[in-house]
């Protein structure tokens, strides 16, 4: 599949957003705006600008308000996941989706960070480096001066190939920058109760079948409401620097 980018993704947009609280008291944290555009807008225009035709979309809290908003969009194709009886937690909400994502490998993108171009789409660039014979998970990485708004350390040391070990704080690590492409062989035999994609990073690192690759640009993570201000900031000088280009 090297090169061709995934028609398919799954979108994570079903937690609490416990952190974004009062905002959170009345809407779900995906349609907190930023600069004017919501967080699970920003998710799709990604998708969209890199040719996805299809994203499923979990909803839990607030669920209607979800309906409601995704029904006017367009492109990609709009496909609803509900967890409203049971939040599953990120691979099991993305197991419960499976039926709908198929047998390819595909994209997974948090609902709450995006990311500002500074060339090629990232999602192009993750589709350019996945390597089925030798990956299990490509997860998009960033360095901490692309950051805004991350307030842990590192995640991963990442070696010359691309190959990534968990090493929290690590001098020269890198953040996991909240997309992903992975293959569904990975979820073969899996129960539907709720469960981390974290355990499944794990899994794909002991085998030495977890990579990453280093974004391009800026890259923004919205979890609490004076992160809001700081990420505003960067959307708008990332703004004036495209109107100067």
């Amino acid at each position: 599949m090297s090169g061709t980018v995934p028609k398919k993704a799954m979108v994570l947009a079903a937690g609490l957003g416990k952190r974004m609280r009062p905002i959170t008291d009345t809407m779900p944290k995906p349609l907190v705006k930023v600069a004017g555009r919501t967080l699970i807008d920003r998710a799709l225009d990604m998708l969209e600008g890199a040719g996805v035709e299809t994203a499923v979309v979990n909803v839990h809290y607030r669920a209607d308000q979800m309906e409601a908003h995704l029904a006017g969009r367009t492109a990609p194709k709009i496909v609803i996941s509900d967890e409203r009886a049971q939040l599953l937690d990120s691979a099991g909400g993305v197991i419960r989706a499976l039926p709908h994502l198929g047998d390819a490998p595909f994209f997974i993108l948090n609902a709450d960070t995006f990311w500002l171009e500074s060339g090629t789409s990232n999602l192009e660039r993750m589709a350019l480096a996945w390597e089925p014979e030798t990956m299990d998970i490509l997860l998009m990485v960033a360095d901490t001066e692309q950051a805004t708004g991350h307030s842990g350390s590192t995640d991963y040391r990442m070696d010359a190939q691309g190959r990534l070990t968990r090493d929290r704080g690590v001098e020269g690590g890198v953040i996991y920058a909240g997309a992903i492409v992975l293959h569904p062989r990975i979820f073969a035999g899996a129960g539907n109760e709720p469960q981390s994609l974290n355990s499944y990073f794990d899994a794909a690192e002991a085998t030495g079948r977890l990579f990453g690759m280093r974004m391009d640009g800026a890259w923004i993570t919205v979890g609490t409401p004076d992160a809001i201000a700081p990420a505003e900031a960067v959307v708008m000088k990332h703004a004036g620097k495209s109107d100067a280009g």
